[in-house]
């Protein structure tokens, strides 16, 4: 094996996963396996143009076979289909992270892409705001003022959610003589994930 090989197996080996895990939280498990595959072609064919370390540049590279190579409509059903798999938890005893992760999920459903891409790079990647600047192609200042705005956003829709939902409950406890509703869904998890 050359030393080249032996530096790609280890790339594979080390963000394969990342990076399937990036696909599939932008256009869901059916489409996944062939952006990793398709990704990792342009990582051998490019090999010297990969950087140290390679996962922010890996995941720029599976950004734009996403925006490319597949149909739009197959990729927002894809995600809705994830987030609905995601978010259909049975509603029993449930603890209150669970719910916060659940109503924040729901409400990224509803951002733009654009953010969801930024949070999801952020958030779930692990990436610093430089390597996600790197992956969506901008600076690092202009990435994080997209990353402050895409966090206003979903914290509005998280309580905006979570206000609709005391509402019907309140509807709900009223028309049965229940008492008063209950008080706001906490929503500490954006802050504790997103930081």
């Amino acid at each position: 094996m050359t030393p080249d090989e032996r530096r790609f197996t280890a790339i594979y080996d080390e963000c394969r996963q990342r990076v399937w895990a990036y696909a599939v939280s932008r256009a869901g498990r059916q489409v996944a396996d062939e952006v990793v595959s398709e990704t990792f072609a342009v990582a051998w064919r490019r090999f010297a143009d990969v950087p140290d370390p390679a996962l922010p540049w890996l995941l720029g590279v599976a950004r734009n076979v996403l925006r490319d190579g597949h149909r739009a409509d197959v990729r927002r059903e894809s995600f809705a289909y994830e987030v609905g798999r995601w978010t259909a938890r049975p509603a029993g005893d449930i603890a209150e992270d669970v719910a916060e992760r659940l109503a924040v999920l729901r409400a990224m459903a509803t951002l733009p892409e654009g953010d969801r891409e930024i949070l999801i790079l952020i958030a779930w990647q692990g990436l610093t705001p430089r390597e996600a600047a790197k992956v969506v192609g901008c600076s690092p200042a202009a990435l994080r003022v997209r990353l402050h705005r895409a966090r206003r956003r979903l914290v509005r829709q998280v309580e905006a959610t979570a206000e609709a939902a005391a509402g019907k409950a309140a509807t709900g406890r009223a028309a049965e003589g229940a008492g008063p509703a209950g008080t706001r869904p906490q929503v500490r998890i954006i802050g504790e994930e997103l930081t």
